[in-house]
């Protein structure tokens, strides 16, 4: 009966391959399905005598053709291509939108317009329309600012929603595979091949390496272990939940969810392109604009709160609500330092200057207050939590450093009748000094050989003029630093001393421009700096001059003059090279993850040729293989017939 059996082998063998055959066909088209075989193997051997036989065919397991290697470098390098993909596609939203504004109408201009209205201004300090002009152009690049602040802000919300969308996907995904692992475990404990259920579960592997870099591990009867981020998501068939949140450190991150311990080096999938952008890229384009923005801020703010405006000085002066008053917690660049104030008494035309020492550990707006109302002449409050200073009735008060048309200490000992000395100008250093002037020789101004040695505070001397024959009382005698003085009628002694200060700065602690006072902008960053609204009310209270006459135009000249400054604070840039820098980091960034887009595409679009070559369903070559199972099935059809035929002509002989 072995003739049988191997018939029966046969057409069975044929028949399995059919379907097999049948199967790979009807899934050409199927994305993710692999190629199926049918393994077939001779079949058990006798020996009769001399002579060995064959027992026919065995049909084995059908199994996938599948390169478990070139599946899991394909799943990373999707998980690459969405990563990157993301980054981009938001990157190039922001290069959009910057590249429009760096445009004639965008931030870099009005930045351009701020500074060249400031010019014009130092040219005709005191005209109306230059003032105005000013304000205009510093609340169209404000404008700008906040634009793109809002843009940035609703981007980062966007990603934040995004990211919370990614998840759950993630987590369905997840939930789907575990359910697959579970029919898949229960068909092949029982010995059969869950090939179909196994490629529709690689199907949603491979659409979760989009979304997120993941690590594969494969286990007995056709399951497999998945980790997120080294978490533990898909363990046989049971799954955890993610969720995204943000970490002590305010970065978005993943957590299993209703747990605290938060991971935010997501380096693969749309997930981690969203992290990236949130936590670094977009991050720090956001950071960049309100350092920049806060730049300005504070370099206009700490030269205009020294000056005054064609208006003069001030009656009453209102800072910003502060947050905390006292100084050591104030978020602003403050230091230990003095605060100088000049008062004037408009009816007798007295001018007096006090400086208010102030140290950052121990002093709050409080005690700034009380200070200030110490000096005659104003007085000083703090009330919801803003400093105002207020000037008495026939009193003004500035804070310009201008020098006192007088001296600000003299000794005269043993000079019978001392001339007065008057004292003008602008200082033009950058560092506040005390300069002495010390006699040498005796008599009086404009005879005899009288000299006067001038020295810094350092001691060193900087000047020697000479007094005696030759000048005539009232000449001005020129430090060289933009100060003048110049000596009455009189008679001095050898050593007389007088003392001359000047101040490159009044306020040397920054505490003025961080609570308000006399501000040109209001505001910490890109959010919400704006033109202060006294000097919008009132562009003639920009503060163009330092000048004790406040008819010059030294302080709008220094607050144009910022637009080629370098500052510490923008990497040693200006402002324009700052913002244009920026600007050029975004188009790289863009430029250099497109490169690499394309890259990752042609690895991923190689090795799905190497994956269709080995794993996919070719047609022509399913077509043959059918035709010779269909030759074979008929084969073995002639050959069972034969059989049958030569046994009935045996059994018609016996």
């Amino acid at each position: 009966m072995d003739s049988y059996d191997i018939a029966i082998s046969g057409l069975g063998a044929a028949q399995q391959a059919f379907e097999v055959i049948g199967n790979n066909i009807a899934n050409a088209a199927t994305e993710g399905y692999h190629r199926q075989e049918l393994n077939l193997t001779s079949s058990y051997s006798k020996q009769v005598g001399s002579m060995l036989f064959g027992g026919g065919v065995d049909t084995g397991e059908v199994s996938r053709v599948i390169n478990n290697f070139l599946e899991k470098e394909i799943y990373r390098q999707q998980s690459s291509l969405g990563y990157i993909s993301q980054e981009l596609d938001t990157l190039r939203t922001v290069e959009t939108m910057f590249g429009e504004l760096s445009s004639d109408g965008g931030l870099n201009a009005a930045m351009d317009d701020f500074f060249n209205a400031l010019k014009e201004l130092a040219a005709h300090p005191l005209e109306i329309i230059y003032q105005e002009q000013a304000v205009s152009a510093a609340e169209s690049m404000t404008n700008k600012f906040h634009i793109l602040d809002d843009y940035l802000t609703t981007i980062e919300c966007q990603i934040t929603q995004e990211a919370e969308s990614v998840i759950q996907e993630i987590n369905s995904l997840v939930e789907s595979i575990a359910v697959m692992n579970s029919k898949i475990e229960t068909i092949e404990i029982s010995g059969g091949k869950a090939n179909n259920l196994c490629d529709q579960r690689d199907r949603c592997i491979a659409q979760l390496s989009e979304l997120i870099d993941v690590e594969v591990q494969s286990q007995d009867y056709g399951v497999v272990n998945i980790c997120i981020a080294g978490i533990p998501v898909l363990t046989g068939t049971s799954s955890v939940e993610l969720e995204v949140g943000l970490n002590q450190a305010g970065d978005l991150s993943i957590s299993i969810a209703g747990e605290s311990a938060y991971y935010s080096e997501i380096q693969g999938g749309r997930l981690g392109g969203l992290i990236s952008l949130k936590n670094t890229l977009v991050s720090d384009i956001h950071s960049d604009l309100n350092s920049l923005a806060a730049e300005m801020i504070q370099q206009i703010n700490q030269y205009h709160v020294q000056g005054v405006g064609s208006e003069g000085s001030f009656t009453n002066l209102t800072g910003w609500t502060m947050i905390d008053e006292d100084f050591a917690d104030f978020e602003a660049s403050v230091s230990d330092g003095g605060i100088s104030i000049r008062v004037t008494n408009v009816n007798t035309g007295e001018v007096t200057r006090t400086t208010i020492p102030v140290d950052i550990s121990e002093d709050s707006l409080t005690s700034l207050a009380a200070d200030i109302a110490a000096i005659t002449g104003i007085s000083a409050s703090v009330y919801d939590s803003k400093l105002r200073i207020q000037a008495d009735s026939g009193y003004e008060f500035d804070f310009l450093p201008a020098v006192l048309p007088e001296q600000t200490d003299s000794d005269f000992t043993g000079a019978v009748s001392p001339p007065e000395i008057s004292v003008s100008g602008i200082y033009s250093e950058t560092e506040n000094q005390t300069f002495t002037f010390t006699v040498s020789g005796s008599g009086s101004v404009g005879n005899g050989a009288l000299q006067i040695t001038v020295t810094n505070g350092d001691g060193d001397i900087i000047k020697t003029f000479s007094i005696g024959s030759g000048y005539a009382a009232g000449d001005k005698l020129e430090l060289g630093n933009g100060i003048e003085i110049a000596l009455g009628t009189g008679d001095l002694a050898d050593g007389n001393t007088f003392e001359v200060d000047a101040f490159a700065r009044s306020d040397t602690t920054g505490i003025l421009a961080a609570i308000g006072i006399n501000t040109f902008f209001s505001g910490i960053n890109a959010s919400d700096i704006a033109v202060s609204s006294d000097i919008c009310n009132a562009p003639g209270r920009i503060a163009t001059s330092i000048g004790p006459d406040m008819t010059d135009n030294e302080n709008i000249s220094r607050l144009a003059g910022l637009e080629d400054a370098q500052f510490t604070n923008l990497n040693s840039m200006t402002i324009g090279e700052f913002y244009r820098e920026m600007v050029t980091e975004i188009g790289l960034d863009v430029s250099t993850r497109s490169i690499r887009q394309e890259n990752v595409e042609a690895t991923i679009q190689n090795l799905s040729s190497q994956q269709s070559e080995l794993s996919g369903v070719n047609i022509n070559d399913e077509a043959a293989r059918l035709l010779i199972f269909e030759q074979m099935f008929q084969a073995m059809s002639k050959y069972l017939a034969a059989i049958q035929n030569s046994l009935s002509t045996l059994m018609e002989i016996i």
